[in-house]
Parts: structure tokens; sequence; C-alpha cells
């Protein structure tokens, strides 16, 4: 926390020092320069530069990282040195930091802090900056600094994280410009370990990255001055005063972009890297490649198998992968001669993340980079990258670093033995006569089509004619409502599509200002359609889980599913690598940011909680039985409940439901999802789940709906497991309303259990809830799934009067 009670001077002089309890102030008022603490308990104070104005503290910039002040000393000063030079000294006079360059006038420097937020020394009579913050960056990238290297002068301009939150000492991790052509980003541990890695940079985009095609416009730009042989980046500031961007490396090795809209105090993420475990550099090993969206994340190349299969299985991929059959350049006279003399190919790889150790070979177009490539037996793999041109990768060292996207990325070619790619003569004239063959059955199929088509066009006319007499026969006259009902009715439902560029308009170009929030499958944004409507848009990230699988699962069972308790899907869109869900906009949110809420909870009375928990059993016996598709949801909780503006809820968030057949119980699954301290015991730690499922995800809501406390609140609570082990503590020491929340008022008959036949069904749920019916007493939590017979537990000491209690309301 910066000093109580400053002032702020406008220079530091010769004859004006800056002591405690006053700061520099750049002359727009965006930056401050002062003595600070990182934190309230901290023993410790520190000489830096913040945002002005912002809270909590954010600091940009620290001078003496590496040399602090003792808290408790209040007699430090910054001042002009007699070298001219800025330093900080403690109350005894010792020099903690200093600017220590060579100043040629020693009484005329001053110290200046600029509207970018860079602190100079500058030469009063001639007006050159001696030196710059911008030139010993901390932590910090900000807008008008570089990144980079100058190799003439061994200059290199790099961030450096903190140790913690409290300790701005240099930590584990940097970020910096690879001295590669062309160059790519890293982020290092102990600056010798690859962390992340960017891929190749063009002038403004990482190559070979996600969402990152030629149409991609970026704020950062890359420039490279051979003559000065300097190679720096840097980023421009679009948002002109309207927002604060900020772009670090944390503490824990994440690079993030964050901005800050004017009037708020939260720090929104852009974007950060490394964002998925396949990030991880080299997290496949040599010749292995990473997606996400798949299990096992890691594979080997075509023509690869795993170095070590037993470490393979084990999850151990960093082994990497061996060629099992070697290049016919590579092979003796002997080893050829039993290939028949087959050259080797190429196989395209399309949407990857390029590897590492590339080299850049100045040839003319794609075609001679691939022919390079063949001529030379040394080479493994080519890449003709736009923005830069044909990459080669070579035996000298593995192909490392490898992803697979489900959208954008770059075109990869592997070489490959010509028995790995499986071509030969024979099959190529099958494949010319099964072309010949196909084309004229095409002809035929085109004719018959077009004959099947005017028929049908033929019966359709016939049916409307039908329908029209239907409808006024049916119809009475002086209600044109029901010509409109029973006409949709004849209509099969087909779920809109919309227009990427209407989207774009509703959402104020996905404007932050917009962001409703943000899950584990992407963003979701406000939005406002020409006829005044308003919308809800799920923006789903390429690099999330939900890939076009989720999507077409969501997409399809929420179009099919009509009911008042879950949320409407209006339509989607689908533009290149662009998914997008419309939805009806809710406009209270989610219940979590009600119940979580200590001000907002109070709107929660009993009354409204009890109708919204009904209201979600009533889904869910929808979703379960009433609905033609039997659907478990697997991954009910109260931030997917949404409210609309009657604080009525409606369940969302589709993309992980499973359909079930109607015959089936339960079923298994390689692929748990979902939201820890959701997940019932039995999914979590086995991969079975049913609708018993949901019932106990519906357990959880309602206890964190009774109490307005988070299931995760309990992770590190020593006394308790989760919310269910402080639930059933308090029912059987009979003090069970010490869990209600106080702004409920009613008694409450709520029971969960670990056990999937220990729970009632939806339909049994909704009827203790609509009617007088006896509430089994809970059995206690073993927080377990057993796979031997469950052992009798003993019976509750508290003994509870079993009669119901009915609540009428009006409606």
């Amino acid at each position: 926390m910066p000093l109580e009670f400053s002032y702020a001077i406008s220079n530091i002089t010769p004859s004006e020092l800056l002591s405690q309890g006053q700061t520099l102030i750049s002359p727009n008022l965006k930056f401050e320069f002062g003595f600070f603490s990182p934190s309230d308990k901290s023993k410790n104070q520190y000489v830096g530069i913040w945002y002005k104005g912002i809270s909590p503290l954010t600091v940009v910039w620290v001078a003496n990282r590496e040399n602090p002040l003792a808290a408790t000393d209040t007699s430090a000063t910054l001042n002009i040195a007699r070298s001219g030079n800025l330093e900080l000294l403690d109350g005894n006079l010792n020099s903690l930091w200093s600017t220590n360059v060579v100043v040629p006038s020693n009484n005329s420097s001053i110290a200046l802090l600029l509207d970018n937020g860079n602190l100079v020394l500058r030469d009063g009579i001639s007006g050159e900056n001696l030196w710059e913050s911008f030139k010993h960056p901390g932590d910090t990238f900000l807008s008008g600094s570089v990144l980079g290297y100058n190799v003439k002068t061994g200059e290199s301009f790099g961030l450096t994280s903190w140790r913690n939150e409290s300790d701005p000492s240099p930590g584990s991790f940097s970020y910096a410009i690879s001295h590669q052509d062309p160059p790519q980003a890293f982020i290092w541990i102990n600056r010798s370990t690859p962390y992340w890695r960017s891929g190749p940079l063009d002038k403004s985009k990482y190559v070979g990255s996600p969402n990152m095609d030629r149409s991609y416009r970026s704020k950062y730009q890359l420039v490279e001055d051979f003559h000065n042989g300097t190679t720096y980046m840097y980023f421009m500031d679009w948002y002109n005063g309207s927002a604060v961007l900020k772009y670090y490396i944390s503490s824990h090795g994440v690079l993030k972009s964050e901005v800050k809209q004017r009037g708020s105090n939260i720090w929104e993420t852009e974007w950060q890297k490394p964002d998925t475990r396949c990030g991880l550099y080299g997290v496949c090993g040599p010749f292995g490649v990473c997606n996400i969206s798949e299990s096992p994340i890691c594979k080997c190349l075509k023509g690869f198998e795993p170095k070590s299969y037993e470490e393979w299985s084990q999850g151990n991929w960093t082994g990497g992968c061996v060629r099992q059959t070697k290049l016919l350049c590579l092979q003796n006279a002997t080893s050829s001669s039993s290939q028949g003399g087959k050259t080797d190919g190429f196989l395209k790889m399309g949407m990857t993340k390029l590897p590492d150790f590339y080299e850049y070979l100045d040839v003319e177009g794609v075609d001679d980079c691939q022919l390079w490539c063949l001529n030379n037996c040394s080479c493994l793999a080519y890449a003709s990258a736009y923005g830069i041109g044909c990459l080669i990768w070579s035996t000298k060292s593995p192909l490392l670093d490898i992803q697979e996207f489900s959208s954008g990325g770059q075109d990869f070619f592997l070489r490959l033995a010509n028995a790995e790619l499986g071509e030969d003569i024979s099959k190529k004239k099958i494949i010319s006569l099964a072309t010949i063959s196909a084309g004229a059955m095409l002809l035929g199929i085109i004719v018959l089509i077009c004959f099947c088509r005017w028929r049908a066009n033929q019966n359709v006319n016939k049916s409307k004619k039908a329908a029209k007499h239907l409808i006024s026969l049916v119809k009475p006259p002086d209600n044109p409502r029901n010509v409109l009902q029973f006409s949709t009715q004849l209509q099969e439902p087909q779920l809109p599509f919309f227009d990427f560029d209407t989207i774009l308009a509703a959402t104020n170009y996905f404007s932050i200002s917009n962001k409703l929030g943000e899950g584990g499958f992407g963003t979701v944004y406000k939005g406002k359609l020409q006829d005044g409507r308003e919308i809800a848009v799920k923006r789903l990230s390429s690099s999330s889980g939900q890939g076009i699988e989720e999507f077409k699962n969501e997409t399809i069972l929420i179009s099919k599913l009509q009911h008042r308790n879950l949320v409407r899907l209006m339509g989607c869109c689908i533009e290149n690598e662009e998914k997008l869900l419309i939805y009806e906009f809710m406009p209270n949110k989610s219940l979590d940011t009600f119940i979580f809420d200590a001000r907002k909870r109070e709107q929660l009375k009993w009354g409204t909680r009890f109708n919204i928990i009904h209201c979600v059993a009533r889904g869910l016996v929808y979703l379960h039985r009433d609905s033609f598709l039997r659907i478990i949801h697997r991954d009910l909780k109260v931030s997917n409940i949404l409210l609309d503006e009657d604080m009525n809820p409606k369940i969302s968030d589709f993309g992980l439901a499973r359909i079930f057949q109607r015959s089936l119980d339960e079923a298994n699954t390689h692929r748990v999802v979902g939201t820890l301290g959701y997940m019932s015991p039995e999914y979590a730690m086995s991969g079975v789940f049913s609708e018993k499922s949901d019932v106990f995800s519906f357990g959880i809501l309602i206890l964190e709906i009774i109490s307005g406390r988070k299931n995760t609140s309990f992770y590190y609570d020593e006394h308790h497991r989760s919310l269910v082990s402080y639930a059933w503590q308090l029912w059987s020491e009979c003090r069970a309303m010490e869990l209600v929340d106080e702004a409920i008022l009613g008694d409450l008959c709520s029971s969960s259990e670990d056990h999937a036949e220990d729970r009632p069904t939806m339909p049994d749920v909704v009827l203790m809830l609509s009617n007088e019916t006896h509430c089994p007493n809970p059995i206690q939590p073993v927080f377990t799934v057993q796979s031997s017979p469950r052992p009798q537990m003993p019976s509750s000491t508290c003994s509870v009067d079993e009669a119901t209690i009915s609540l009428v309301e009006g409606r």
C-alpha cells in the first residue's frame, strides 16, 4: 500500500528530493511513483510505479526489488546524488538502489514520470534521457515499452515475475523473445528451462496458434531492424483512455493480458498463456503431438510409436516417440532395395502449432520449400507459414512441442517413408478407376435427385392446400391466434442460424463491457438485436474442452427441449472457427451472484428460495422423465441456474449433458466432466452416472441455497471436508437450524446421500416439495463409493419428529 497522507511533486531535482509521504505523478494523472508496501502485513517497503486511483494497488515497476527497505524505516529518501544519478537512501544514508549511469552534467539531471509510465533520468541541459525504467522492465509490459534485444549492444528486455504476490523480488519465471529467425516468445523457468512457447512470430501474431489466421488483428507488433541489430515487440493501446490494459507475467508463470474498464475495480482477463496442459512445453516429448480435446491428450506422430510403452501407459509422455520405418535416404543399399526404391513423401497435418527448433529457408514459394526438403536427407519436415515463408526442421533436433487445434494453426508437412504413407502405383490405378466410376454414378444420382425434388414439390403444394383447408375447418373465424398455433404445429421446428455480422453488431464486437461471465467452455456476452430483443451469446473457446461434438450436443439438445424452467436457445452461429450459441437473456444473471453475496442474499427470502428449488426440481423431472429424450445434465450447480426478471429459475448449460436410453438406469463414461464439489462420488471416482448423479448435485444445490455457503468453501477446513459433512454433523447433533441462512424463515427438510440407492428420484423430490409427505431420515455420508456391500450405519442419536409441515403460498 502507498503511504497515507501523501502529496505530489512534479519532479526530483538536486534541490528537491522524494521522501515518504510524497509521490511523483505523471502529467496525465495515470501513473504514480513513490514508496509502497505490497501488503498490510509486509515487513518491507519498496519504491515503485503504480496506476493512480486504481484499487487494489496495481504496481507495474519496482526499483529496489532485491534490496527492500524495512517497513519501520520512515527516513528513507530518493534524491539526485552528487554523481547526477537517482539514488535510494535508507534512514542511515546507505545506498540501496541507483540508476548507475554516467551523467555528463552532474548538477543538472532531473527525474520525471512520463504519461506512459516511464520513469526517466534526464539531462537538464541537453534534454537527453540518460536512463529510463522501460529499459529495465519488471513483471509488467506497458504500452510504449518494448520487449526484445539488440545483438550489437547486447541489451535484452524481458519480464521477470514476482516471487509471490507480497514479494516483488525476482521470481522463478521470465518472459523473453528468443534470438531466432523468425523469433518466438518463451516463458522460462530459472531462465534456462522452457515452460511455454508461442511458436514463430510474424509481424503481428504467433504463427501456428489457434484463432490467429490471416484475418486476425493483433495489438502486438514485431519490428526487426537488421541494420541496427534490434528485434523487439511492442503493443498498441486501442482503448484510448476508456480502459487500462496490463500485460504481465504472474508469480505462477502465467502470461496474462488484462483490461480494466473505466469505473470498474475488476481486471478482466483477455487471454492467458499457457491456458491448457497442452500449452506446457514439450508435454508429449519428441515426435509426440498434444490435443487437449482428446483422451489421452498425447499421441505419437503418424509413423512413430512410443519410446516406452510402459511410461506411455502411465501417462508419462515426456520420453516421446521413435520412428517405426526408416526413411529411404537414411537406409543403406540393402535396405533400400527391400523397399523397391520408393521415395519418401510428406504427410500434411493441418491446424497445428509448429514445433520448436525450426530454421528459416529463403526460397521462392511452397513448391521450392517442399523440393528443397525432399532433396535434403537431413530435412524432417517443412511448413510454408503465412507472414514468414519457408520453415524447415532438420535431424539436428527432434520435432518437439507440437499441438493440434480444432481451428486456426498452420499446415505442417511431415516426412515419412513411402510404406507409412500407404501409397503405390496399383492403389493410384484403383483410385483413378474408382473416380471414373464414382463420376458416372454421381451423374445418375443427380438426375434422380432432380426428378425426386420435382415430385416432392408437387406433393408439398398439395399438402399446403390440404393444410389450408384443414385450418379453415378447425379454427374459429374470430380467433386468428389459433391459425398461427395450428400452422406452426404442422411444420417441423428448426433452429435459426444467425449471421456472424449480426452478432458482432449486437455485442458491440464482443466488447468487454458486454461480458456477462466466463466458464470452462467460453465467454458469455450480452447483446441486443436490431429488433430490440436482448440476447445472451455464448462464444465457445477453441482452446476449451468443448469442441464440435459438445457444440452439436448442446445445440441439438436445447433446441428440442421446451420447458419453462430450462433456458431457451434462440439460435446458433458458425463462422470459420467461431461457434456461437444465442440464448434468451436472463436479466438477473445466475443464482450464485445472489446466494453468495452478503448484500444480495437479503433479496432471497425463503419463499423465493423455495420457488427456485421447486422449479429446478421440475426442470430436472422434465429432463429425466417427461421429455421425449431422457437426459442427464451432469453439471448442475448454482452458476448454471439463471434467473429471469421475476427471479424464476431456468437450468442452463447443456454442453456436458448425456442422452440415456430409456431401458438403461446407469452408464459409464471414460471422460469424467463436471464441477468438483457437485459430482456424485460414484461418478467422480468411477465414471458411473445416472439420473441419481443429478440428484446428488441437486442436493448440494439445496444445501447451498438454504445455507448461503459454497460447498467448496470447506475444501481447506480442518474440521469438515464438505458442506455435506457440516450439515450432517449439525443434523446429528440436533443443531440443523444453525445451517440455515439468517435471511430464511421456515422449517426445511432436506437430505443428501453418498449412495445412489439412498437418494430419491426427481419425481419423489417434486412430490416432497409439492405435497405433504414423510421425509426419510438421512443416512450418514461416508464420502467414498464402496464396492463392497454398504455396512449398516448406527442410527442417529437425534430424535426427529417426522410430522410434515405444508407451506401454503398465494399464486
